[in-house]
């Protein structure tokens, strides 16, 4: 999977792990946009308090008894 597309998995993920975003309910245009707006800076927010960057764990490879 190349980087770029981990990353922007991963950032979808993030939306709709907030309810609201999961299904577009809102009738107003600019409503959803502040919803998602919010979310983002959430996930920021999170980031930030953390410390460290997210990364991506590397794959592990099996190791079969010889």
């Amino acid at each position: 999977m190349h980087r770029r597309r981990w990353v922007v998995e991963r950032t979808l993920a993030w939306l709709t792990a907030h309810r609201r975003l999961a299904r577009d309910y809102e009738t107003q245009p600019a409503t959803s946009e502040a919803m998602i707006c919010w979310a983002a800076i959430a996930g920021m927010l999170g980031r930030l308090t953390r410390g460290g960057p997210a990364t991506r764990q590397q794959r592990r490879t099996l190791n079969t008894p010889d």
